[in-house]
């Protein structure tokens, strides 16, 4: 191979020399591919977060702090220490070969799936801000994305290792000063969030939380399972894990605030975040509506890349055909169905089958934990166990 189809490839590692920066960066990472058309445009936050009221804000929240940072955790760290051929391994790792084949093929579907979530996302922003007819940003979205995957970068994760921790800041910002300025205000928000008709994403915050934790999770599994073979050691993955999963949950929460205390004024729009960021100013909500694009953008690329990468080898003819053909299918799909309708019925579903894999992955886990405790503790010789006893 030569040092310009070298080049050409996008690669999953972080070029970074400092520890703290790696860290950082994968943290980004996570962040970048778990924002997406949902979280950036506040549709996401609506239906598994403000639609619930206090209960789907915090209680869902802190469901999803604990689980999304388990889940990233351990893709990390099984990847770094399993270095696996191919990240699709990690299912089989949890389930075994025949239910791990089932997930593995299921989530490449899904994450196609997602990816047309991405391109309606972006036709969504160009319709309700720009007055421009959604194919224009949908089929937009995806030259680039194609482009970009086509072409590949020197490190995928850098890039949006950068992107990602921007937007969540911005969209923070903007979800503490949607609490500041509201009208309506949380506690009225909560107390008529039960009247108003809002699409919500199950019956009760609990599943919700479930399905949200179960789709972000078939989202991440190869993804961060091939950045964790990259990972220089156990420390460091674990350290990016928490931290992204921490920060990416708090950012939800504080949204959900936002959005909640604007519940009246939000209910029922395709992009909650811009009608927030248009109570400020109309040149902020422009402003706005270029980072969801970004947010947008910074999913689309693992997404596609992922399921692209799973079939043929990154960089090769057969890999770059199949990019365009996904590209133009997801496309068709994406500009088929509204934004919020693909939000409830892609993710909520497909959350379900992910929430089954995470009550899988908690099981072997401690199952794994327990046996190595016991394998640690038969090696000790009697005088060890009995000084650990005491």
């Amino acid at each position: 191979m030569n040092t310009t189809t070298r080049r050409k490839k996008t690669h999953l590692f972080s070029t970074e020399r400092s520890s703290t920066m790696r860290v950082l960066t994968y943290a980004g990472a996570i962040m970048a591919f778990l924002i997406g058309s949902g979280f950036a445009t506040g549709q996401e936050i609506m239906q598994y977060f403000a639609s619930y009221g206090f209960w789907g804000v915090f209680g869902t929240g802190v469901l999803v702090l604990a689980l999304i940072s388990f889940v990233s955790i351990q893709f990390l760290t099984v990847g770094q220490r399993e270095q696996f051929e191919k990240p699709s391994q990690i299912f089989e790792y949890y389930a075994g070969k025949y239910v791990g084949k089932f997930f593995d093929y299921f989530s490449i579907l899904f994450v196609f799936l997602s990816f047309t979530v991405m391109v309606a996302g972006a036709g969504a922003v160009f319709d309700e801000h720009y007055n421009i007819p959604a194919w224009v940003g949908g089929i937009g979205l995806t030259v680039l994305v194609a482009l970009t995957v086509w072409f590949g970068l020197n490190s995928l994760v850098d890039v949006i290792g950068k992107i990602g921790p921007l937007i969540v800041v911005i969209a923070v910002g903007l979800g503490i000063v949607g609490i500041m300025n509201a009208d309506t205000g949380i506690l009225a928000g909560h107390d008529m969030v039960a009247d108003l008709e809002i699409q919500q994403a199950s019956n009760h915050w609990i599943t919700a939380a479930l399905s949200y934790v179960g789709f972000c999770m078939l989202w991440l599994a190869a993804f961060l399972t091939a950045l964790g073979k990259t990972v220089p050691t156990q420390r460091e993955a674990r350290a990016g894990g928490l931290t992204g999963g921490v920060v990416f949950s708090l950012a939800c929460m504080i949204v959900g605030l936002g959005l909640l205390a604007n519940i009246e004024h939000v209910a029922g729009m395709q992009i909650p975040m811009l009608v927030l960021a248009n109570d400020i100013a109309p040149f902020v909500a422009s402003l706005i509506s270029l980072m969801i694009l970004a947010g947008i953008y910074t999913t689309a690329i693992p997404l596609l890349w992922t399921v692209s990468s799973r079939f043929f080898p990154d960089g090769t003819k057969k890999y770059k055909y199949l990019t365009i053909g996904l590209a133009v299918l997801g496309t068709v799909i994406g500009l088929w169905l509204p934004f919020d309708q693909m939000v409830n019925i892609v993710y909520v579903l497909n959350g379900y089958v992910g929430a089954i894999l995470l009550a899988i992955m908690v099981i072997v886990t401690i199952w794994k934990l327990l046996n190595r405790r016991r394998a640690t503790s038969t090696e000790q010789s009697p005088a060890e166990q009995d000084a650990l006893r005491r």
